[in-house]
């Protein structure tokens, strides 16, 4: 026997000494089947040693061997005149990517064919001869093809055309781009032999012998001839099985588990008494019959257990004899199914845990955290597709293009008992927006990108946001491209994670996620087994917000925005009272009724995260963001204090008042800061609010661990001034000691323990750092505007020019999803200042630049102690943390 020439079967197994390149892609998972032990049918494999230089006289009798060998395990002997042995040839690839063409039923000749359609039936059996000669004639093309022979090579895709009409297989289009009708086949299979023979050397369809050899030959001449073979193919032959040879037949593929929800039961179909699934009405592979069906699932499971992943395989049962022909790995499969598998793997100690946590990329867990659409819903649905993925989802509602047209018309909804999904529909959206985003299913704005305000709240809340620049809204109506809808129409909108986004008008049927059943919640658990120092924090501002971080692996939070408690409906009046006051005993009057709000606001948050630490940013939006935008909002806030005051300012007066706090540039005015220094007061307020819920937390045994953070400090002076307060001639600043000391010693409380530190946002703060180290325990980075500050551009505004800078290669990437060099080095700059001055200084990163886990690693090397992100982007980032730990872990080994 020729040593390149290899023997397999249900118990021979290709030597290991045989190196798996020569068996080409194809080959190997053949060689795999039979490692296994699994019910194959036998074949042999010409290795890429051979396949190039095949001589048939000298492979004759090593052939016939090898065929005998097969005949004996089939029950079916080659050339047979009564139940003919047919053979198959693949041409085994090293390449994943091939263009060779299918070879199937090497055998049929003019005396098997008799013997073959009595068990396939005639019209079967002249199919397959046509089927044959098509494969053979897609040879001899790229033969004439590569010998420059043009007539020859143009008469043999003549022929190809017909057959390809023939068997229905699908071929270009004509001239006019209409697919061309099939045709009828109305020869016996004697006839179509004597019609092709021409193609062939005589005998071909004379000798099931003569008719391999040759097409061994065939097939390794055209190989040896393209220059794109690098003798990295080999030749795969294997017997042939029908899943309508006999009664007890079928044919039939299956996937190891369910490639959705990860299921551990077959997945698939199977065609009684059908060849293949064309035309065939299948059946549930459970219903196959237990034989089959246990035999099936002993098979699935070993794959699973071998390849460590989901398998497709596809079998055929032959008179009551199952064979598999092909078992592969599977693209299409959610990221639910793989962790279920990896999970399932690892308590039956076949994988280790670290091996589950590294086997998952972190951003696939988009997929498990967000509702998606079953695409069927949404067949003849107008759509448009395109725009820039602000927080990915799917989300149905009802179009609303104000916040207060869907703030009433959710109102309406609950009050009917009627469905109160709705979607949020502006040019761009402000903070007097977010409670609306926070009660839609998702918004559509047409400014901005990834880091818009929209975007960002929606990441926080959960919800889905899509940035469409095209979108065009007036009055009442919108219109995107060819799409148009009015308010209260029903859109879908799908943003996935990779690929393009997709607006249709209707409404999709949605697949909710669910973090238990998925086995999210118990892969974060292992995920976080290695854990170390380096940890993952949320943005959250509601108890039920941290609830879910909590819940998604959250050690802490590292952001709570307080200016988003005050948009509420039933806080947004006070607080524009309070704003607007004429004295300061009517702002203190609006101060006492806000404290006791964000008490309560306080005392759920820190009770929900008894532990761990939550850092609250004080007052950091500019004052004008919290006026009414629009005559709605006007009304309303007269209305109000029209019962709070005796008596009721002009609407002229508020204009007046609200004109007075307008700025030219306010993302770099009166805020953060800068609010404390000229209204002390409302800081002062929130501080009483944060230790008046800590010192309650304490008394009921709960551990409350409240860090207080100044923003936009661009010195230590700053936050010198609001954290220890100060005292000049004929006037004083009662900073945050103070005010803590004297509310503690009112409430004859025990002291507690509380951090105050900063957020590291200009370029200025992070290049003295050294010195604001001094007075604040902790940075956290807020990246967002750091970007803005360190660049010079608007996140709100840069999508509109950064397509030309993305075509000229002006700029990498988007700089607010990853971490720009320049803002990186004033990162790590400000971290090694920090340290110098405080060598126990904590340092965070928050935003969503830390849910980007091309961004964790920075953050672990610049000796960050965390990063925090929205609660739906914690599970992206811990993975991230860990997977670079168990790297790390190796490394240090290596």
């Amino acid at each position: 026997m020729d040593s390149r020439i290899h023997f397999f079967s249900q118990i021979d197994v290709i030597p290991k000494s045989v190196g798996p390149e020569l068996l080409g892609i194809r080959g190997r998972q053949a060689n795999e089947f039979a490692e296994l032990g699994f019910p194959i049918l036998p074949g042999f494999i010409l290795d890429t040693e051979i396949a190039s230089e095949i001589q048939a006289e000298a492979i004759k009798k090593d052939i016939r061997v090898l065929l005998d060998k097969c005949s004996s395990t089939a029950g079916k002997k080659f050339g047979d005149t009564d139940n003919p042995l047919l053979l198959k040839v693949v041409i085994s690839s090293n390449l994943a990517v091939t263009t060779y063409p299918t070879l199937h039923n090497f055998g049929l000749v003019r005396p098997t064919i008799d013997g073959f359609a009595k068990w396939v039936g005639r019209d079967f059996a002249v199919h397959e001869v046509l089927f044959l000669v098509r494969g053979m004639l897609k040879i001899e093309e790229r033969i004439k093809e590569l010998e420059d022979k043009a007539k020859e090579q143009g008469e043999i895709q003549a022929r190809l055309k017909f057959l390809n009409r023939a068997l229905g297989i699908a071929g270009p289009s004509n001239e006019l781009g209409v697919k061309e009708k099939p045709v009828r086949i109305d020869k016996s299979a004697e006839d179509y032999m004597d019609e092709y023979a021409k193609y062939f050397p005589k005998g071909f369809f004379d000798s099931a012998e003569n008719q391999i050899l040759f097409t061994l030959s065939e097939i390794s001449k055209m190989l040896q001839m393209d220059e794109q073979n690098d003798r990295d193919t080999a030749l795969l032959v294997q017997p042939m099985v029908y899943g309508n040879y006999g009664k007890d037949s079928c044919s039939g593929d299956f996937f190891s588990r369910n490639v959705v929800t990860g299921d551990k039961h077959l997945q698939g179909q199977f065609y009684r008494g059908k060849f293949n699934e064309i035309d065939a009405q299948g059946q549930s592979i459970d219903k196959i019959g237990p034989t089959h069906l246990k035999q099936l699932e002993k098979i699935a499971w070993a794959l699973e257990d071998r390849f460590k992943e989901i398998r497709q395989v596809r079998f055929t049962v032959e008179n009551g004899k199952l064979w598999l022909i092909e078992q592969r790995l599977i693209d299409q499969k959610s990221t639910q199914a793989d962790i279920k598998l990896l999970l399932d793997l690892a308590k039956r100690k076949i994988i280790s845990n670290a091996d589950v946590v590294k086997a998952i990329e972190p951003l696939r867990l988009n997929e498990i955290l967000h509702p998606v659409i079953n695409p069927v819903s949404v067949k003849g649905f107008k759509s448009w597709k395109g725009g820039i993925a602000g927080a990915p989802g799917a989300a149905i509602g009802r179009v609303y293009f104000s916040t207060a047209a869907l703030l009433e018309a959710r109102k309406q909804a609950m009050a009917k008992g009627e469905e109160d999904d709705f979607i949020l529909v502006l040019m761009s959206s402000f903070a007097e927006d977010v409670k609306a985003i926070e009660v839609s299913t998702g918004v559509l704005t047409a400014e901005g990108g990834f880091s818009a305000h929209a975007s960002v709240v929606a990441r926080q809340y959960g919800k889905v946001s899509l940035v469409a620049p095209a979108l065009r809204i007036s009055g009442k109506k919108a219109v995107l491209g060819n799409l148009s809808f009015s308010e209260g129409d029903y859109i879908t909108i799908v943003v996935p994670f990779y690929g393009e986004s997709s607006i249709y008008l209707g409404t999709a049927q949605l697949i909710e996620p669910d973090p238990e059943e998925s086995g999210l919640l118990e892969f974060i658990s292992l995920s976080k087994s290695f854990l170390k120092t380096f940890h993952v924090r949320a943005n959250a501002e509601t108890p039920r917000d941290a609830a879910l971080a909590l819940s998604f692996g959250a050690d802490g939070i590292g952001l709570c925005r307080t200016e988003h408690m005050f948009f509420h409906a039933d806080r947004i009046n006070v607080f524009r009272e309070m704003l607007l006051s004429d004295s300061p005993k009517e702002r203190k009057k609006s101060l006492d009724k806000l404290q006791v709000m964000q008490r309560n606001d306080f005392y759920g948050i820190l009770k929900v995260m008894a532990g761990k630490e939550v850092t609250i940013r004080l007052l950091d939006s500019p004052l004008h963001e919290f006026m009414p935008h629009n005559d709605g909002e006007l009304k309303a806030y007269l209305s109000h204090v029209g019962k709070t005051k005796k008596t009721k300012p002009s609407k002229a007066a508020v204009l007046a008042s609200i004109d007075a706090l307008h700025e030219f540039n306010p993302m770099l005015g009166h805020r953060g800061c800068r609010i404390a220094v000229s209204y002390p007061e409302i800081y002062a307020m929130q501080i009483r609010a944060i230790f008046e819920a800590t010192y309650k937390l304490r008394q009921e045994k709960i551990d409350a661990r409240p860090e207080i953070m100044i923003p936009i400090v661009m010195n230590a002076s700053e936050l010198k001034l609001i954290a220890y307060g100060k005292k000049i001639e004929g006037s004083s600043y009662t900073g945050i000691v103070d005010i803590e000391e004297e509310l503690r010693k009112s409430k004859k409380a025990k002291p507690v323990d509380y951090q105050i530190g900063t957020m590291i946002e200009l370029p200025a703060a992070a290049l003295g750092a050294g010195e604001i180290a001094k007075y604040g325990r902790f940075f956290s980075f807020g990246t967002n505007d750091l970007t803005q500050t360190t660049l010079g551009i608007s996140r709100d505004d840069f999508t509109a020019f950064m397509p030309d800078y993305t075509l000229f290669d002006l700029i990498k990437g988007n700089p607010f999803s990853t971490l720009d060099s320049r803002v990186m080095e004033l990162i790590a700059l400000a971290v090694e200042r920090g340290r110098l001055t405080r060598p126990d200084l904590v340092c965070g990163l928050c935003g969503e630049h830390g849910a980007n886990p091309g961004n964790v690693r920075f953050c672990m090397d610049a000796g960050l102690d965390y990063v925090s992100c929205s609660p739906y982007s914690v599970p992206i980032a811990l993975l991230a943390v860990v997977q670079a730990e168990l790297e790390k872990a190796g490394a240090d080994k290596d």
